[in-house]
């Protein structure tokens, strides 16, 4: 059996850790060694993260939702109640940014929510 060498895919696997690690401050975009952790470890906040931007934004829209709401006498769980009795359709993204781009728009919405509990 023929001997195996190595060196060419080693430099290969060693120059991308490196070039994964351009912009890292200290020994981990010098030291292979310690940019393999640093990506191991990048890599593994990175993936979490993607799961956890979800719920930042979710959040980061019920917070508009609900100051636009309180602006007309409501709160954020009494306007999404009127919400769902009036049957408006639209998801808290949506709700979100018509509140910050589009008051006037958000507050007609909130009128028939309100119009939507008394009733």
């Amino acid at each position: 059996m023929p001997r195996i060498k190595r060196s060419v895919h080693a430099r290969k696997k060693r120059r991308k850790a490196l070039e994964q690690a351009k912009g890292y401050v200290g020994q981990p975009h010098v030291s292979y060694r310690k940019a393999k952790e640093a990506i191991l470890h990048a890599d593994v906040h990175a993936y979490r993260d993607r799961k956890k931007k979800k719920r930042v934004f979710r959040r980061l829209w019920i917070v508009r939702i609900n100051a636009a709401a309180r602006q007309e006498g409501l709160s954020y769980n009494q306007f999404v109640a009127g919400c769902r009795k009036a049957n408006i359709e639209l998801d808290r993204k949506v709700l979100a940014d018509l509140a910050v781009s589009d008051p006037a728009a958000f507050s007609a919405i909130a009128a028939e929510a309100k119009s939507a509990l008394e009733a």
